[in-house]
């Protein structure tokens, strides 16, 4: 779908990422959706509409009551995890643009660390169609999601004769964005190659500092017209495009029969759609917010968008061919399931990131990687 000239992103907000809230998943939501109409300088009285994720555990309807929201007139869900973070956007897009809504709060909130934690494995599945798919995998020892990424990863270096170092500069470029980021869990800690490659194995071949983080925290963004957030105190981020994408045969990360290791049919898809909506390719791109909870994805993702050929994506990174997750991503900063890489490139459009790339105006984002996935052209109001 294109958004171009009719929908932005007119407001940003969060709490504290920790490893501990000690508070609700809904008070989360709420203090995050609170901040980002404080941001847009809107009210709670203002929104019409709400958008989440399928596996966030606060109801749209639950949300208003908590917010004194009045009625809504669209509410909407999107499903397979990180892989919804740039489609909750793309909804409400929508939403506003066909006249469904006007204002529309995307969020998500989680105690992800202190609550549950999605890294320490898969102790039940109910009987679905998502659970007899893993049954593939479980019973050879592949629980978790870094195994399920690892075994990708594996062919990926074995098909470009590469070792896992290739995945150090990812992490590093990470950890360097967080160390100046104050809402980031490690800042000031940055890391070095030398770190990267002494880090423990968790799943050949991906080391500890391959993996993101598990965080509490609430991140929310406030979509409305580009009309109306032209008259509102920020500098509208303009949705110049949204796409959803899921390859064939897709499943959720586990999709090891299906050709190819080394590739992301769904962020290819994504990809195809984004440039075509827009105009645009990998060369007009100031800024990258690519979902980071592992390394080996990132590189892929390079490839995927065509920012550079097969195998040649750690070089790009190590190179510094574009900036990269100024925020820190989701390997320094937080993981909100891409959230907040989102509200990064808002803040790159209005030049108050802590890592500011000078004249930037056209980022993408994109969401989650080895699932059905989303991703966001994102360009300033010019």
């Amino acid at each position: 779908m294109s958004a171009r000239a009719r929908a932005a992103i007119a407001g940003i907000g969060a709490t504290v990422f920790s490893k501990d809230s000690g508070r609700s998943e809904l008070r989360l939501a709420a203090e995050a959706v609170r901040a980002a109409l404080a941001d847009a300088g809107l009210t709670p009285a203002d929104v019409d509409g709400l958008v989440t994720f399928t596996m966030d555990t606060s109801p749209e309807i639950t949300v208003a009551q908590a917010c004194g929201m009045g009625e809504l007139s669209f509410f909407s869900r999107v499903h397979y995890g990180g892989g919804a973070a740039c489609a909750t956007v793309g909804q409400a897009a929508m939403a506003v643009a066909t006249g469904a809504a006007e204002v529309v709060v995307c969020y998500r909130a989680f105690n992800e660390r202190s609550g549950r934690r999605f890294g320490s494995g898969v102790r039940h599945r109910e009987p679905t169609a998502e659970g007899a798919a893993l049954g593939w995998v479980m019973p050879a020892g592949l629980l978790t999601p870094a195994s399920w990424v690892a075994m990708a990863a594996r062919r990926y270096l074995h098909v470009h004769g590469l070792t896992p170092e290739a995945f150090g500069p990812v992490a590093v470029t990470a950890r360097r964005h967080a160390a100046v980021n104050p809402a980031a869990h490690f800042h000031g800690r940055p890391i070095t190659l030398a770190d990267h490659a002494a880090s423990r194995w968790i799943a050949e071949p991906l080391r500890l500092l391959d993996c993101c983080q598990e965080t509490d925290g609430g991140q929310a963004l406030v979509v409305t017209t580009l009309d109306r957030a032209r008259g509102l105190p920020r500098p509208p981020a303009v949705i110049a495009a949204a796409a959803q994408g899921a390859g064939r045969a897709q499943e959720q990360m586990t999709g090891f029969h299906r050709g190819d290791l080394t590739g992301l049919p769904e962020a290819e898809a994504v990809a195809r759609r984004l440039w075509a909506t827009t105009g645009l390719g990998p060369q007009d791109i100031d800024v990258g917010i690519l979902y980071d909870h592992f390394t080996p994805f990132v590189l892929m993702q390079l490839e995927a968008y065509g920012f550079c050929g097969p195998g040649d994506a750690a070089a790009f990174v190590a190179e510094e061919r574009l900036p990269l997750n100024t925020h820190g991503g989701q390997l320094g900063e937080a993981y909100l399931h891409g959230m907040n890489g989102i509200a990064e490139a808002v803040r790159q459009l209005r030049g108050t990131s802590v890592n500011q790339v000078a004249g930037a105006e056209r980022v993408l984002v994109t969401a989650g990687t080895g699932v059905p996935t989303s991703g966001l052209v994102l360009t300033a109001d010019t």
